[in-house]
């Protein structure tokens, strides 16, 4: 399909040909047939990825707090490798579009096949044939309204939701300032509220536009009579409420509201912004300030947004999804019409120049753009990479590979991983949206994309999966490539769920292939000098790992207890495999708390695991989220026979013996992804022993499980290897 995609690195913007999204459970598949170029937010959006580096550096400040941290934490050349991967990945353009239903997901009856609907969202709702739709960011779309309209419903909600956020009524007077798409679209909204409208704008364009969207005034900004007039509208009262719709680093909208808004009236922001404002004019009106948070209640929250839990309307009576149909409805009566604002209609295939002459920095850019779409295509799920496409060739092996999962980690440490390893081929990858994919076959040389990882499990030219996708689907996408023949690499964890877990036992038993976790810290050169220093030890040791994880937001799909898993069972199994990596030994019991004197079955991610080894050692995991994260991440420890080592932080291990320290250092981070992919593709190469004991990772995973069941009950678990 086609797709409309930048490089934020270079600028560079394209129409690239992806493999059509999969259609998931509760959403839809949708065929785009109009699609929305908010000219404002866009041309903003592509101008920044037309920086240097150093500009880009100076407008988000907040990466580069980000980068430095990750610099310190697994070192510069590392970071310097991510950042140019993150850079050189494709983006997606657009927002907002009207289309026709191709897909039903499961879970969903309120869509068929042939429904016309409008989609929302960043990431979604793209410049593309066809996009994939949560349910609560898709809306059905009536006969009575025009498809081309309908593909004005997000920036509308974003509009609606702005207005209700002043919660103003019949008679009040509101005055917009800046007379964008927004602004012109808010216009029209108030009036159909029964409010009186005052437009303003340093564009005369844009003025004559405000009054044929119904604005009972239009004044400039630089009439210097602007207040005055203001006060002379409103009866000498004042204005009601000001709505900003204005994008400027200037605080003079806020300035100019303070002015004019009446005694204890309402300021609204829902452009970008400087939020400054003199406050002895605001102290003395007693105004009140808000922020209107993009198109209404549902934003940025995943349940609401990509599971489509929706909120019960007798708490939350405008969502985000009720904005849209809203905004629908207000088309189908006719008291909005997008067409006064006078959108340019060009087919897909003109959107490079499109966007350049938006971005020109002289005359005067279109309130809006509209993307046409041919409705003769089909989804196609499977795209070959030229060879001119590729920006570097794939390795060649005998040892064909496909990845499913293109997603930062996956292209950005596995990869290039996987490019190191003597005898692999570079065959395929596979993402669920398929651009990330796309994007990834280009940089890294593989012969395909696509976004059906069956098309991947089918080619009898791949021998091995690597899979690097979110927690949940790790045991599911196993369990079919074992059953498809395939040897497996599967990102940490095995599973989330003891069924899960049996049924990838179940898989790797009929096969006999390879599964192999990625575990990645047990192939370190420094794990490895501190197994090889206790080897011939005649007694128990103690091993303590403490990671300094650091908190992670509540919206992090981490956190997400389907998705994501606990952290303990999802990210603190490498460590639980390290112990018994560093014992030569599997636990036999485990015993955890966490702080805070919890109630059993609270699962705290500050908590502290303890395991008793079959050969009597002791592991300990200490596993905290409330720390400060400039402190060093990580910290392993072993203990016994009158030796101790430790590694730090992944830079380097100390071995101490009868009074004397050597120092073991390796290259980069020396977190072993490097060694570890190696051996899997050795593996297979030469048909030797699975890296990885196969009962070895089942043990590590029913461990954390474990974990859970042990501050579940208040007491420790024993362990039994199914």
């Amino acid at each position: 399909m086609k797709q409309v995609v930048q490089n934020y690195r270079t600028g560079e913007l394209r129409i690239e040909d992806v493999p059509a999204p999969i259609c998931k459970a509760r959403g839809v598949l949708v065929r785009t047939a109009y699609s929305l170029v908010s000219t404002g937010t866009e041309r903003m959006k592509v101008s920044q990825a037309r920086m240097s580096l150093v500009q880009k550096a100076k407008a988000r400040p907040d990466k580069v707090r980000q980068v430095l941290q990750t610099a310190k934490q697994v070192g510069v050349v590392e970071t310097i490798h991510k950042v140019r991967e993150r850079l050189d990945a494709l983006t997606p353009l657009g927002y907002s579009l009207a289309g026709v239903v191709e897909e039903v997901g499961s879970g969903l009856d309120e869509f068929e096949v042939g429904d016309v609907v409008a989609c929302a969202g960043e990431g979604i709702a793209c410049h593309a044939e066809y996009v994939f739709a949560p349910r609560n960011l898709c809306v059905p779309v009536g006969p009575d309204v025009d498809p081309k309209h309908a593909a004005f419903a997000t920036v509308g909600a974003i509009a609606m939701n702005g207005v209700r956020q002043g919660g103003v009524s019949l008679g009040d007077t509101v005055l917009v300032i800046g007379l964008g798409l927004v602004g012109l679209l808010a216009i029209q909204i108030l009036k159909a509220a029964g409010c009186r409208v005052i437009g303003v704008d340093v564009d005369p364009d844009k003025l004559a536009l405000a009054k044929a969207c119904g604005a009972d005034a239009a004044l400039a900004r630089s009439d210097a009579a602007l207040e005055d007039s203001v006060v002379e509208l409103t009866g000498g009262v004042g204005a009601d409420a000001a709505y900003i719709a204005a994008s400027t680093p200037s605080s003079d909208p806020m300035d100019l509201a303070g002015k004019v808004v009446r005694d204890r009236g309402k300021v609204i922001i829902v452009g970008m912004v400087k939020v400054a404002a003199d406050w002895q004019v605001y102290y003395e009106k007693e105004l009140s300030v808000v922020m209107s948070r993009s198109y209404g209640p549902g934003r940025y929250d995943p349940n609401f947004e990509q599971k489509g839990i929706d909120y019960p309307i007798g708490y939350v009576r405008w969502t985000q999804r009720r904005n849209l149909g809203e905004f629908i409805r207000l088309l189908g009566t006719k008291q909005i019409n997008p067409d006064v604002i006078r959108p340019d209609v060009f087919p897909i295939d003109e959107a490079p120049r499109v966007y350049d002459s938006i971005n020109a920095p002289k005359g005067r850019p279109p309130i809006a753009v509209i993307f046409e779409y041919p409705q003769t295509s089909s989804p196609k799920r499977r795209v070959s990479v030229t060879r001119s496409e590729r920006q570097t060739e794939e390795p060649k092996g005998r040892v064909g590979v496909g990845m499913i999962g293109a997603g930062n980690f996956a292209t950005g440490t596995l990869v290039p991983a996987l490019k190191a390893a003597p005898g692999a081929q570079l065959r395929a990858i596979c993402s669920a949206g398929g651009l990330s994919a796309k994007s990834a076959a280009r940089r890294h040389g593989f012969e395909y994309c696509a976004s059906d990882y069956q098309e991947l499990l089918a080619d009898d030219a791949i021998d091995a999966v690597v899979i690097a996708t979110r927690h949940d689907t790790h045991a599911v996408f196993t369990a079919d490539a074992l059953r498809a023949g395939k040897h497996v690499f599967v990102e940490k964890p095995l599973a989330l769920t003891r069924d899960q877990l049996d049924s990838v036992i179940e898989a790797q038993r009929e096969s006999g292939r390879i599964v192999m976790p990625g575990f990645n810290r047990r192939f370190s050169p420094l794990s490895v000098s501190i197994r090889d220093f206790f080897l011939e030890r005649s007694g128990p040791i103690e091993v303590l790992c403490r990671v300094n994880a650091g908190a992670l937001g509540n919206r992090s799909w981490y956190q997400d207890p389907d998705e994501g898993g606990w952290r303990i069972v999802s990210e603190g199994c490498h460590f639980v495999d390290l112990i018994q990596f560093i014992c030569g030994c599997s636990p036999v019991r485990v015993h955890a708390e966490t702080i805070g004197g919890e109630t059993p079955g609270t699962r705290n991610e500050n908590c502290t695991v303890t395991m008793r080894m079959e050969d009597g050692s002791l592991g300990t995991l200490i596993y905290v989220a409330n720390g400060d994260t400039h402190f060093e991440k990580e910290r392993v420890e072993a203990f016994g026979q009158g030796r101790a080592a430790a590694i730090e932080n992944w830079r380097v291990a100390r071995l101490c013996a009868k009074g004397r320290t050597r120092s073991v250092k390796p290259k980069g981070t020396g977190k072993g992804h490097g060694l570890e992919m190696k051996a899997f593709v050795e593996a297979i190469r030469s048909g030797g022993r699975d890296p990885l004991p196969f009962d070895q990772a089942v043990m590590c995973t029913l461990a954390t499980f474990a974990v859970t069941e042990s501050l579940a009950i208040g007491a420790p678990v024993i362990l039994e290897l199914p």
